[in-house]
C-alpha cells in the first residue's frame, strides 16, 4: 500500500496545484524589496500588489517560506491590550483575521474561542477593570468575570492553586486561533498570482545606502538595485537594522513553547496567568500547547531548555492538574525582538526609503494582517505614515512618548 500512493504520488496523473511559481533569477532592480518571507512580509507583498498596484516586488527570504517565527508562534490572535494605541491597533488586525479565509478562497482555520486571562490578586483585578473599560471603550468584547462565571467556562481549571486562588477573570470574547502555516501561504500565493517574486534561501548580507538613502541590497545571489525596501525579519531586526547603521533599542531574547500528546476537548478558550507565568490552550487536534515569558537573558538561539521545560510544566499542572500524567511530544523555541515598551516599531527610519516593520517581541502572529496593510500604505505613498501606526515610530524612544503594553503582554502573547 505505501508503495502504491507513492507511486501515485509521482505519477502524471496526480493532481498537483503549484501554489507559488518555480523559483526565478533575481531581476536587476526591483521597486521594493521586502526583506523577510514570513508573515508580515508576506502581508505587505500581497496588500501593496492587490490595492495600490504595486507588483514589481521581490520578497527575499534566507530560509524557507514563512519558517522563522511565523512557524514558531502558538497563533494567538486578540486585542485585550492595555493602552488605547495598541487596542486600536491589534482590534482592527482580529477584523481583518475574522474575513482572511473568504479574502484568500483558502481555509487559515481561524477559531474564535475567546481568551481568559486570570487575576490573582486585588492589584489584577484592578488592572484588569481598567483594561476591561479601555477595551469596551474601542469596540472590543472584553469584560470582567467571577469565579463562577470563570468554573462554568473551564470547568478543569483549578480555582485554588496552592498560594495563588484565582480571584476573577479578564475574559476576551474576541481571542482566538488561526494556523500560522495556512495564513503566511494564504498570503504568499495571492501575492505570487499578482506577480510579486518570492524568492526563498535568498539571504540580505548587505544594504546599500547613498548620500542617506538605500539604493541596493547585496544577497548571496547577487545585488538587485531598489526604490524601497521593508524590513520585516522579526527576531533578527537588531541585525538587520546594524547592517542599516541604524541604532536600536531591540534586545533578543528566546521563547519557547510546547505540546503533548492530543486528549479529548477540555478547553476551549485560551487561559494565562501572568503571575504563574504560563498560558494553556488546546488544538483543533486535541493537543495541549503551553507557553510563558522569554528566558531571561538576551541571546540569539532556538534550543529549548529543560529549566524552562521544569518552571513552566509546574505552573501548568497547578492551573490543570490532571495535566500531571501527560506525554510531552516535543519543544520549541523562537527568538523575539523585544522593546523598552513592548511595542512595535513600525514607520519611517533615519535612512530614506528604509521602512522599518519590527520590535514585535511576542505579539507579531496577531498583527500580521494590519501590520501588512499599514506597511503597503506607508510604501505606495511614498513615506506618510498612515495614523493608525504614527504611535509605534522609532523616535518615541527619544521622544520619551513610548506606548507601554508591559503589563498585557506578558504570558498572554
Amino acid at each position: 500500500m505505501p508503495f502504491n500512493l507513492l507511486k501515485y504520488g509521482l505519477s502524471p496523473e496526480y493532481p498537483v496545484e503549484v501554489d507559488l511559481p518555480a523559483p526565478k533569477e533575481l531581476k536587476p532592480s526591483y521597486d521594493v524589496v521586502i526583506i523577510g518571507g514570513g508573515g508580515h512580509g508576506l502581508a505587505t507583498a500581497y496588500y501593496l500588489s492587490k490595492y495600490h498596484g504595486i507588483t514589481n516586488i521581490a520578497v527575499l527570504e534566507k530560509g524557507y517560506l514563512g519558517g522563522g517565527n511565523t512557524a514558531r508562534n502558538t497563533a494567538v490572535i486578540r486585542s485585550n491590550y492595555l493602552t488605547s494605541e495598541g487596542v486600536k491597533f491589534y482590534a482592527e488586525s482580529v477584523k481583518m483575521f475574522q474575513g482572511l479565509s473568504n479574502e484568500f478562497d483558502f481555509n487559515i482555520m481561524y477559531s474564535e474561542r475567546g481568551q481568559l486571562t486570570l487575576a490573582h490578586t486585588d492589584a489584577t483585578v484592578r488592572s484588569f477593570r481598567q483594561r476591561a473599560e479601555v477595551n469596551k471603550h474601542f469596540g472590543g468584547r472584553t469584560e470582567m468575570i467571577d469565579r463562577q462565571q470563570i468554573r462554568e467556562l473551564v470547568p478543569s481549571l483549578n480555582l485554588d492553586p496552592g498560594h495563588l486562588p484565582v480571584l476573577a477573570g479578564l475574559w476576551h470574547i474576541d481571542g482566538g486561533t488561526a494556523r500560522h502555516d495556512a495564513v503566511a501561504w494564504g498570503y504568499a500565493k495571492q501575492a505570487a498570482k499578482r506577480g510579486v517574486e518570492i524568492h526563498q534561501l535568498t539571504e540580505v548580507q548587505e544594504l546599500v545606502i547613498e548620500n542617506g538613502a538605500i539604493t541596493a541590497v547585496k544577497t548571496n545571489r547577487g545585488t538587485i538595485q531598489c526604490g524601497c525596501a521593508v524590513q520585516a525579519v522579526a527576531g533578527m531586526s537588531s541585525q538587520m537594522m546594524k547592517k542599516a547603521g541604524i541604532r536600536s533599542p531591540i534586545q533578543t531574547f528566546p521563547l519557547q513553547a510546547m505540546v503533548t500528546q492530543p486528549f479529548k476537548p477540555f478547553l476551549d478558550p485560551l487561559v494565562s496567568s501572568s503571575a504563574l507565568h504560563c498560558y494553556v490552550q488546546q488544538t483543533s487536534r486535541g493537543e495541549v500547547v503551553f507557553g510563558g515569558g522569554s528566558d531571561p537573558y538576551p541571546l540569539f538561539n532556538t534550543r529549548s531548555t529543560l529549566d524552562l521545560k521544569e518552571s513552566l510544566l509546574a505552573h501548568a499542572i497547578e492551573m490543570f492538574p490532571f495535566l500531571a500524567n501527560a506525554k510531552l511530544m516535543r519543544q520549541w523555541a523562537g527568538i523575539t525582538d523585544m522593546t523598552p515598551d513592548y511595542s512595535p516599531i513600525m514607520g519611517l527610519s533615519p535612512v530614506r526609503n528604509y521602512y522599518l516593520d519590527a520590535g514585535w517581541g511576542t505579539w507579531g502572529f496577531k498583527a500580521t494582517p494590519i501590520c501588512g496593510k499599514t506597511m503597503a500604505e506607508l510604501v505606495a505613498s511614498g513615506g506618510k505614515v498612515p495614523e493608525l501606526i504614527r504611535p509605534f515610530a522609532l523616535d518615541r524612544f527619544s521622544t520619551f512618548q513610548q506606548v507601554n503594553e508591559m503589563g498585557a503582554t506578558a504570558a498572554s502573547h
